[in-house]
């Protein structure tokens, strides 16, 4: 996500929670490879800073929506794996839905016709 100046990659608060946890959907993943998935996923439109994603990745864990556990990534070091838990699934549930008629009001004032 952007530093200072807003670019197209910004994400409004709270769409990272809910790209992890819909990444997560896929199975456990490190948070190196969340970045990438969502960052490949949207054709590199989204980009995802390690300051937003780690507090992010806390966050959800607190809230008992993700959980982790210690093991060797791919290049054979030690990384924490994120899973998604039955609440975070719940969770998804409800934050997809909210997004979808976010979506869809938006998209009505955009094509509205503005008569005055």
């Amino acid at each position: 996500m952007a530093k200072s100046t807003r670019t197209d990659g910004d994400l409004l608060q709270g769409t990272l929670d809910m790209l992890i946890l819909r990444t997560l959907l896929g199975g456990a993943a490190h948070g190196h490879t969340i970045a990438t998935i969502i960052e490949r996923g949207s054709g590199d439109i989204l980009q995802v800073e390690h300051g937003s994603l780690y507090p992010a990745l806390y966050r959800l864990e607190n809230r008992a929506w993700i959980a982790s556990s210690w093991g060797t990534s791919e290049n054979n070091r030690k990384a924490k794996f994120y899973r998604l838990t039955a609440l975070g699934r719940k969770r998804l549930v409800a934050e997809t839905t909210r997004w979808e008629r976010l979506v869809t009001g938006i998209g009505r004032v955009l094509s509205a016709s503005w008569t005055s």
